[in-house]
């Protein structure tokens, strides 16, 4: 039982999830180079394929069956993709995805590589490109629509029960709330469910989104939306008062962008080291490094404050630790 029906028992029918064996996942204290970090570790969702996506993937995939089809779109390393793929084949669907160009990076490749491996993967020179192709196939043929990066307020809810869940852990150990959470920022899904599950938990804590798109798909407007969507869901199903989201409890870091989606920096790759260094969990440089990046920088540049970072990639399916040397020798964009 999750920390959402836990709290509310109507949601168990009122809100249809599959099993996907996600379970609580650990909070660590972190010390690097100095610096204190609380880390929450969204990269163990479940025994297999974990990262935050599995959350969404929860809700999303409720009702699949053997032989459905499942589609969503995707970079060609998107994480996104690859775990709609992975428990849509545990489930006995097939996946389709609808990619579009990268930068590349170790990671995204052995991303893409997988993903082909596990799915019908076809190519779009763009965003808009690939969603009018996905419209046209959710028009004439039988498919489950899978939205891009998880990111609707039903997803959002996963990350709902997940900031419950951590409000949960926080309570057993007595400790208090921390001041700032930090979360990368892509399709606005997991930042969105995080105010809505601090907002229900009744946490001071804000929400930092360390953009790592542009800025037309991740911003305050699209975030503050999506989290108020999911609010009102959560209501209706719950049958009680939404929860107000206070627009003051969100806000975004910009400087962490690359320039271009993708493009690791000298900031992400100095992250990637740190956690090779102390053989800590593999970071990629699209999103973890780069959160990572921010929260420590934001840790130091406010001593007094108690810093959650949220770690949402697993890297474990990556053989070795070798995907995370080679990354740090690009040289991207800074």
């Amino acid at each position: 039982m999750d920390s959402l029906t836990a709290r509310w028992p109507r949601l168990r029918h009122a809100l249809p999830r599959v099993d996907l064996e996600v379970r609580e996942t650990p909070v660590e204290r972190w010390e690097l180079e100095g610096t204190s970090l609380l880390v929450k570790r969204d990269d163990l969702t479940t025994p297999t394929l974990g990262g935050n996506k599995a959350r969404a993937l929860e809700l999303l995939l409720a009702g699949v069956g053997r032989d459905d089809v499942l589609l969503t779109v995707g970079s060609t390393g998107s994480t996104h993709a690859l775990a709609v793929a992975h428990f849509g084949a545990r489930l006995g669907a097939r996946t389709e995805v609808i990619t579009w160009p990268q930068e590349e990076h170790d990671v995204s490749l052995a991303t893409a590589a997988r993903l082909r491996e596990i799915a019908r993967v076809t190519t779009a020179w763009s965003p808009p490109t690939a969603m009018l192709r996905a419209t046209a196939r959710r028009v004439f043929r039988r498919v489950r629509w899978i939205p891009a990066g998880g990111s609707s307020p039903l997803g959002a809810l996963g990350h709902a029960a997940a900031a419950l869940e951590l409000a949960d852990q926080l309570g057993r150990e007595h400790a208090p709330p921390p001041d700032t959470l930090v979360v990368p920022l892509g399709s606005g899904g997991t930042a969105a469910g995080l105010l809505v599950g601090l907002a229900l938990a009744g946490l001071p804590t804000r929400v930092l989104g360390v953009r790592v798109v542009p800025r037309v798909v991740a911003n305050r407007r699209r975030v503050l939306a999506l989290a108020r969507r999911a609010a009102a869901l959560f209501g209706e199903r719950a049958g009680v008062a939404a929860p107000a989201i206070d627009e003051a409890r969100f806000a975004m870091e910009d400087t962490q962008y690359g320039g271009a989606y993708a493009r690791e920096t000298h900031a992400s790759r100095t992250s990637q080291e740190l956690m090779l260094e102390r053989e800590g969990p593999p970071l990629e440089g699209t999103y973890s490094a780069k959160a990572l990046a921010a929260a420590l920088a934001h840790a130091r540049a406010a001593p007094a404050e108690r810093v959650l970072y949220w770690l949402t990639f697993d890297g474990r399916w990556i053989a070795g630790r070798a995907i995370g040397r080679r990354s740090g020798a690009h040289r991207g964009g800074e």
